[in-house]
């Protein structure tokens, strides 16, 4: 579990395609503190350490994981969104996140609000009743309030601090972001069908 407290970027170092998809990122973590089998939310995707290095971690990405989620997109050089598992005692800061991707919005518009940058996206269809607003939602891994919804697109404002500390300061329209719905949106839309 994670909070989608983003807690470091990442810079992906190598990708090497062999039935799977094996990446090396470059971090600024103690690999000394991260264990083989160990749980790291990268741009959201909750991947498993299949090999350490001083700076860097090694994930093995399934082609499904690759093929419900932006990871296609990745490419040498780029940066991610990493975040460590949440332990026991940890501030719950953002909101409870999985780290299961549910599916891929797109950026459809952006413009500045003050310090801010307000950023319009398209979720799948299948996703957007879950969507509410002032209800969270995990962009590719950071935990974000949803401003407001009209259909399947839905608002989201960017404060200075988090475009600084996570990705969504290179953001740009038609950029496809991971999105994870909220835990208890899925549950309490279960509950309802049998209601």
């Amino acid at each position: 579990m994670f909070t989608g407290i983003i807690t470091d970027q990442g810079r992906i170092s190598a990708l090497t395609k062999s039935g799977d998809l094996l990446a090396r990122i470059s971090c600024g973590y103690d690999t000394g503190t991260i264990d083989i089998g160990a749980s790291i939310a990268c741009d959201g995707v909750c991947l498993t350490a299949v090999a350490l290095g001083e700076d860097w971690f090694e994930v093995q990405i399934s082609a499904e994981t690759v093929s419900k989620t932006n990871l296609d997109t990745w490419d040498t050089g780029r940066i991610v969104n990493l975040e460590r598992a949440l332990k026991v005692g940890d501030e719950l800061g953002g909101h409870i996140v999985s780290g299961h991707v549910d599916g891929v919005a797109t950026v459809v518009s952006m413009h500045d609000e003050g310090d801010s940058t307000r950023v319009t996206l398209r979720a799948p269809d299948a996703l957007a009743r879950f969507i509410a607003p002032k209800g969270s939602v995990a962009l590719n891994g950071t935990s974000l309030t949803v401003n407001e919804v009209s259909r399947a697109e839905f608002g989201i404002n960017f404060i200075p601090h988090t475009k600084e500390v996570t990705t969504w300061g290179q953001v740009s329209v038609g950029d496809r972001v991971n999105l994870e719905i909220d835990t208890l949106a899925r549950y309490v839309a279960r509950l309802h069908e049998f209601g």
